[in-house]
């Protein structure tokens, strides 16, 4: 026994030599710069400006859990693109081919042209913008509330959109050109995406909710209820009731 607990060292202590001396020395770490986001020590508004900036992160996180749960197409839709804003984002960083500024001791690994967090972040800004002023059914019969809210849905948007752009700058990851170019072709894409989804893709909703595969995954189209947090609740509300007026009824037999 204690002579095959000695060969079984040995064979673990060359195998970890092996990998230190061969790999190690000869092998380029490359960080996965993903969520890796710096800020000068000490800099309290550098900070939060780095909590700010990984904003598009959250939102991804927010349409795969609207996904997940809702099965809304036109989330769907949206997400869908959302992805396809990024393809282009990449798609012009490959082709311009701009570095991003060198002012630490960093190498980026990719390109600076537009800014992606811009690009994101206004895409996001502008559809949802676009969507809340044409297909939330406006009518003169809106309360000072629900203008309220749609208000302050856009012009939220629109700060947080200007602080994660801002933040790329601040923490010297983009250039003011880089940024803007990021704006606009976020801002571009999103009227483009709205357009096609609403002229194009809306008119198939009813269509492909009428799938078998459809039904299988729940998926559901509630392009025509104005309110669907409100149609939710009162639904909800009154099937509970129901139930419960049942369920006492039952009791009392």
């Amino acid at each position: 026994m204690n002579n095959m607990a000695t060969l079984d060292d040995e064979f673990l202590h060359e195998v970890k030599s092996h990998f230190v001396n061969n790999n190690l020395g000869s092998t380029k770490w490359i960080p996965f710069s993903l969520t890796h986001v710096e800020y000068p020590q000490g800099d309290f508004l550098g900070r939060m400006l780095a909590f700010i900036s990984l904003t598009p992160f959250a939102v991804i996180v927010g349409f795969v859990t609207l996904i997940l749960f809702r099965r809304d197409l036109h989330t769907i839709s949206y997400f869908i693109g959302v992805i396809a804003n990024e393809i282009v984002g990449l798609l012009l960083k490959y082709t311009i081919k701009e570095a991003r500024p060198m002012r630490r001791d960093i190498v980026y690994m990719e390109y600076g042209m537009p800014s992606a967090h811009s690009q994101f972040m206004w895409f996001f800004t502008t559809y949802t913008t676009l969507f809340v002023c044409f297909r939330m059914h406006l009518n003169n019969n809106s309360t000072v509330t629900e203008r309220l809210w749609r208000w302050t849905i856009i012009i939220g948007c629109a700060i947080v959109a200007t602080l994660v752009t801002f933040s790329r700058i601040y923490l010297q990851y983009h250039t003011i050109s880089q940024v803007f170019c990021g704006f606009l072709a976020g801002t571009t894409m999103g009227i483009v995406w709205f357009y096609i989804t609403h002229l194009v893709l809306t008119p198939l909703f009813p269509i492909i909710v009428s799938w078998r595969i459809s039904e299988y995954l729940l998926l559901r189209d509630t392009t025509l209820i104005p309110n669907v947090l409100w149609f939710e609740y009162t639904n909800i509300r009154t099937e509970t009731r129901a139930r419960s007026r049942k369920l006492v009824s039952m009791k009392s037999q």
